[in-house]
């Protein structure tokens, strides 16, 4: 895979390119952006052209990713096994290069550990720190690291994403639920038909009674661990909404759902939140039904 090959960000991909050509490399990066909008993918590519190797570059002696090993964090002796490791001169290449995915999950001690190296790192040494939240570094680090910023993709792009992969074009609302992303739309992709099913609840809440709304929101009874989500994705259809009919409905609706997540991050229990979050929703548009 080329840069041309990945979608978005294609200034990023020239930016490297011609970083690469002019051999103006220099030892420190940072990839800062979004989730899920190929900043990985760029480092890699980038890593191959620095490397000048066309294959997948998992055994490569002279490349090494750096990853939260649990899931949640990088943790100082991962830091430290790269400090061992760079010291060592490239097998294959002049270079060696390192990459440190999700970056932005070291612990302090971590940081001080990497700050280090960045500090003096060997002649041949690149590291490229990937990561979409840049407060949770320190500032030593930053300052040790040339930032290039990475942007969502565009609705094009994502259409193009989605043509190529699925066949098929995705709803104006799923795509502003995916923010740019297509790692967000990846996750999304395998539940379409449930927020096909959330959108029915939206648009059918106007002109239905209250226990029929009840009675066929199952989905968001059902799903306790993707709540969030769905939650987020109402919030899409309602400003979409908003926007089509200027109804300050819209916004007191936008604010229930909101109200309706800081219910359930304080442990109120789930059904009633699930419960008043479309009676409260509901009532918006049946004001004849409401308490005067």
């Amino acid at each position: 895979m080329a840069f041309q090959d990945i979608i978005g960000n294609s200034n990023v991909g020239s930016l490297l390119s011609s970083i690469v050509s002019s051999n103006n490399i220099l030892h420190s990066y940072m990839f800062v952006g979004p989730d899920g909008i190929g900043k990985s993918l760029f480092a890699k590519e980038f890593a191959k052209l620095i490397l000048n190797v066309s294959y997948d570059l998992s055994n490569h002696p002279d490349f090494m990713i750096v990853s939260p090993e649990d899931g949640k964090t990088i943790k100082i002796e991962q830091i430290r096994y790269l400090q061992e490791k760079i010291v060592e001169k490239p097998v294959a290449c002049d270079k060696k290069f390192y990459l440190i995915d999700n970056s932005d999950t070291m612990t302090k001690e971590a940081q001080n550990c990497l700050l280090k190296t960045l500090e003096e790192p060997p002649e041949y040494a690149i590291i490229v720190l990937v990561l979409s939240n840049e407060n949770k570094l320190l500032n030593t680090i930053k300052s040790r690291c040339t930032k290039i910023i990475f942007h969502p993709l565009s609705d094009e792009d994502m259409e193009k994403y989605f043509l190529a992969n699925h066949k098929q074009v995705p709803s104006k609302n799923i795509l502003k639920m995916c923010g740019g992303s297509i790692g967000k739309m990846v996750l999304l992709q395998n539940e379409l038909d449930l927020y096909e099913q959330i959108d029915n609840i939206i648009n059918n809440i106007l002109q239905s009674d209250i226990v029929d709304v009840w009675n066929n929101s199952k989905i968001l009874y059902e799903s306790k661990d993707s709540i969030y989500n769905f939650l987020d994705y109402i919030n899409v259809i309602l400003f979409d909404k908003l926007l089509d009919t200027k109804d300050n409905k819209y916004t007191n609706c936008i604010k229930i759902v909101e109200q309706t997540k800081r219910k359930l991050y304080s442990n109120a229990n789930y059904d009633m939140c699930i419960d008043w979050l479309l009676l409260k929703i509901w009532e918006e548009f049946h004001e004849e039904y409401c308490w005067s």
